[in-house]
């Protein structure tokens, strides 16, 4: 039964590519010593005068050599040698030249028709290889994850080793599909399920509070934990829009940015004046379409950021929105405030990850902020970037992919 499994094993592809090449190699060489040798021959048969006869004359002293030569002539003696050796050097001259120009020839003609059809044979042998290289490109330049780790290469064909390179990256993007799938699930109902305690918390610390008999010392340990729970229930918002966020956008509807950015200052504008901050809208036209609730929760988090993350007096927070080019539009919001140093800004996306100076367990955001901004941003084919400002404060940058609206 092994030795019947042994003989039906498939030829590899390093096998097969191995024979094609080997056969038209052979092929072209023959092909080539062929052209040789009818040219060579041809250029002999055409080469000048050659000898028809050759006879020796008996009589007194050596008997001299007599040649007669194609065109009629008699040559005998010296003359006769000095012939033969001029006609040998012209036939090594026409040999010569018809080997290094008729071959030359023949080789560039013969070499090139070669290569062409080992490059069309190879092209239809890494058919399947192409397949694999762009489906996981497809995969990779996916705006959102669970979209692209959907697609499965599915080659059909021979046992090879592209089949089986094609089958082993199925499998593990298989594996990360089912991966990010559960951890989105886990999110999503994680986050459900901690509201209930919380809204219920909530209802029972406010319902002490509003006693008669309640103490000074209990409504103030009331306020801090409903702060603590406000914080909570807010981290548990950012989850879900975070979870949501990371997939496809499928309904992409008109949405303009200045309309966007006006709604959010105006919700803003309360905090930024308790907070003692400047608040300054540059609303410019910028078309683009997508979820107008996740964009308007993108900029609400850009503005809140700044807003709280600012100079404790004096301080402003600029939110604009414009056309950068004919295919982008694009949302900047900065801010004066703390100096952020260089190497710190590319964690200020990652989810929980906050500055030295923030991170408290009362402190009024989550951690989410950035990761949602950049979520919404790629879910629309967009992203968005951080660069510190000079003498404090961060500039974030939104781009969006422009969508002119008739």
């Amino acid at each position: 039964m092994k030795a019947v499994r042994r003989l039906r094993r498939p030829i590899t592809l390093q096998a097969r590519l191995t024979l094609i090449y080997g056969g038209l190699f052979m092929l072209a060489g023959l092909v080539l010593l062929g052209t040789t040798y009818a040219l060579f021959s041809q250029q002999i048969n055409r080469s000048g005068a050659k000898v028809l006869a050759r006879t020796e004359l008996r009589g007194p002293g050596p008997p001299p050599n007599v040649y007669f030569t194609i065109d009629g002539k008699t040559v005998t003696g010296d003359a006769a040698e000095q012939w033969m050796r001029s006609q040998q050097a012209n036939l090594q001259e026409a040999a010569t030249t018809s080997l290094l120009t008729f071959g030359a020839l023949a080789l560039l003609v013969v070499g090139g028709a070669a290569a062409g059809f080992g490059w069309l044979v190879a092209g239809r042998v890494l058919v399947p290889l192409n397949r694999v290289t762009d489906t996981a490109r497809r995969i990779a330049a996916a705006p959102a994850a669970d979209r692209g780790l959907h697609e499965r290469i599915a080659l059909h064909g021979p046992d090879d080793e592209v089949k089986g390179l094609a089958d082993a990256f199925d499998t593990m993007v298989e594996r990360l599909d089912r991966s990010f799938d559960g951890q989105r699930r886990f999110v999503a109902n994680a986050s459900h399920e901690l509201r209930t305690p919380l809204t219920l918390g909530r209802a029972l610390v406010e319902l002490a509070m509003r006693r008669a008999s309640a103490s000074a010392d209990v409504k103030r340990l009331g306020e801090d934990l409903l702060e603590i729970n406000s914080r909570h229930e807010r981290l548990i918002s950012g989850l879900l829009v975070l979870a949501g966020s990371e997939r496809e956008i499928v309904q992409r509807l008109p949405v303009d940015l200045a309309d966007v950015v006006g709604h959010v200052a105006a919700q803003a504008e309360v905090e930024a004046k308790e907070t003692g901050v400047a608040l300054h809208e540059e609303p410019g036209e910028a078309p683009t379409a997508g979820d107008a609730l996740l964009l308007e929760r993108l900029v609400h988090n850009l503005v809140e950021n700044g807003i709280r993350h600012n100079l404790p007096h004096g301080g402003w927070v600029r939110v604009a929105s414009r056309v950068r080019d004919r295919d982008t539009v694009e949302i900047e919001v900065s801010n004066t405030g703390p100096v952020v140093p260089a190497y710190e800004v590319p964690s200020l996306f990652e989810p929980f990850r906050r500055l030295e100076g923030d991170r408290t367990v009362t402190g009024a955001g989550a951690g989410l902020g950035l990761s949602i901004v950049r979520s919404v941003a790629r879910a629309h084919h967009g992203d968005a970037t951080v660069r510190p400002r000079e003498g404090g404060g961060l500039r974030v940058i939104v781009t969006l992919p422009r969508a002119d609206h008739d």
